[in-house]
């Protein structure tokens, strides 16, 4: 395992995306939370197509943190496949089933009014 090293958050935010992309995570969107709330910097929602697309996405990334950064992740759900969680302590990550993100809608209590509005038109 690598060093823990002092990562930014904008560093893992920046991995998190390019895991995701190289692993064919669908509908990714970034929530920034400066500010907003204490738990974390940023969080990340997106879906996979299957369940088992699911847990894999999200044992590929906590894999990643854990061999480019020395980031242990926590990860809840993962056994199950329609929503993982993985916590990084800077940035938050949830992957989905389609289904299941479309009945949490978690994005939609993070984003502004006005992006969520235009995002349903």
């Amino acid at each position: 395992m690598a060093p823990v090293m002092d990562v930014t958050s904008e560093a893992q935010l920046d991995r998190i995306l390019t895991s995701l992309d190289e692993d064919k995570a669908e509908e990714i969107v970034q929530v920034d939370l400066r500010g907003k709330s204490a738990m974390a910097d940023y969080m990340v929602i997106c879906s996979g197509r299957s369940s088992r697309q699911v847990s894999s996405i999200s044992e590929k990334l906590a894999d990643r943190l854990k061999q480019e950064f020395g980031i242990l992740s926590k990860i809840e759900g993962k056994e199950t496949g329609d929503w993982v969680l993985i916590d990084t302590g800077d940035v938050i990550v949830h992957v989905f089933r389609p289904e299941v993100r479309d009945f949490y809608q978690l994005e939609k209590m993070w984003q502004p009014a006005r992006a969520t509005a235009t995002a349903e038109s």
